[in-house]
């Protein structure tokens, strides 16, 4: 290589290093201004509602266990399980046997107090004469006294033999009731019209009624459903009776029940088995609530996922609660929105409901705004890429 070639070669070196150091130094001293990514969401028109979440049980409105008060065996049984049955149909016959006699010991009890009574009676009659007798004698001195006293006496005791002989027909007549009552329970008859959800026994087994009383079926009513809807201790207290409320059932989440909460039990389940409650498990209270099941399709026992409106707008312009700024010690709030040159410039707002989810926005942006609701890359917004909009004071 000659020397001014060499030489060349060197100054072509130079001029790149010194292009290389520049770009360099220029990039250390004057970094590129980085553009700050919003991340942001258009505000919509809809529906919006503050609600409570529970998990609920459905039971039949009416729910009631037949049983038997006198003690024999079920002679006959006269219904299947899920047999819709009428008030005063006959449920079961209980053996009558022994209380068809002991109607008949009352009867006879009955009888004989009521001819001791008429005898009694006939015995009063010839007191009462032989007391009017020794009367007038005594008063002619045609008698000694000692007659006089025991026919006064006779005539006495005479009468409250017969007080308490009727007192006895009475005794008797309350036994001879008891016993046909006793007899017409051997006979069990449905109290309400309903379906019979539950066969606590069989034909030919043996009742006894002296301890407590057997059940013998459950009935229930079932064209009308109560929801028992488990509401926690810290939402029971922003629910109140009258609101709206709505549930599905595991089977079909796609058909949406609705009703009105018609009332909330005052102490949780469980309280009348301990009064002294120490344990550490969840408070719940029970708000109840009344469905329409005219084709039975609702059973007894079913999970309900239940919702409670507590409060809810129509035609809404709804944004996402995190893009809520505030509220100031004056309790407003504003929000961030991109201008034309994709800035956030924030802007007062008047809010509505606030499911701390989802905002009403009631004045302060429209619809064609784009909501800063985050930053990407981490990202934050600095003061010279959010800027106040018209009229912000925050």
């Amino acid at each position: 290589m000659t020397k001014p070639q060499k030489t060349a070669r060197n100054i072509v070196i130079a001029l790149i290093a010194i292009l290389v150091a520049g770009w360099m130094a220029q990039a250390w001293l004057f970094p590129p201004e980085t553009k700050i990514g919003y991340v942001t969401a258009k505000p919509r028109i809809g529906h919006l509602a503050d609600t409570v979440l529970a998990s609920g049980t459905i039971t039949a409105s009416k729910l009631v266990s037949v049983g038997a008060q006198v003690s024999g065996q079920i002679t006959a049984l006269h219904v299947d399980l899920g047999d819709r049955i009428k008030e005063g149909d006959m449920i079961a016959e209980i053996d009558p046997s022994t209380q068809q006699n002991d109607l008949l010991d009352a009867e006879a009890a009955l009888a004989n107090v009521t001819a001791q009574l008429a005898a009694k009676q006939a015995e009063l009659r010839q007191a009462q004469l032989d007391y009017t007798r020794q009367k007038k004698m005594r008063a002619l001195d045609a008698s000694p006294q000692e007659d006089f006293d025991a026919a006064e006496a006779t005539l006495a005791v005479t009468k409250a033999e017969i007080t308490a002989l009727k007192a006895q027909i009475d005794q008797a007549k309350i036994a001879l009731d008891t016993a046909q009552i006793d007899l017409g329970y051997t006979e069990i008859r449905a109290p309400m019209d309903g379906t019979v959800v539950a066969l606590a026994v069989k034909e030919g087994q043996t009742v006894n009624a002296a301890q407590s009383t057997p059940t013998i079926i459950k009935l229930a009513q079932l064209d009308t459903m109560t929801v028992e809807a488990e509401i926690s201790e810290a939402d029971v207290i922003r629910v109140h009776e009258g609101q709206p409320v709505s549930f599905t059932i595991l089977g079909d989440r796609t058909t949406k029940y609705e009703s009105t909460l018609r009332a909330i039990e005052p102490a949780p389940d469980g309280i009348e088995d301990d009064d002294d409650n120490t344990d550490d498990d969840a408070v719940y209270y029970n708000g109840l609530f009344d469905i329409d099941n005219p084709d039975h399709r609702l059973r007894v026992w079913m999970t309900a996922e239940v919702i409670i409106t507590l409060n809810d707008v129509d035609n809404a312009l709804i944004v996402p609660s995190a893009a809520l700024i505030g509220p100031d010690t004056n309790g407003n709030y504003s929000v961030r929105v991109l201008d034309e040159k994709g800035d956030a410039i924030e802007k007062p707002v008047t809010v509505g409901l606030n499911t701390n989810i989802d905002a009403q926005i009631i004045n302060g942006i429209s619809e064609t705004d784009d909501v800063v609701i985050g930053a990407t890359s981490g990202a934050t917004a600095s003061s010279q890429s959010v800027r106040r909009g018209p009229g912000g004071m925050f």
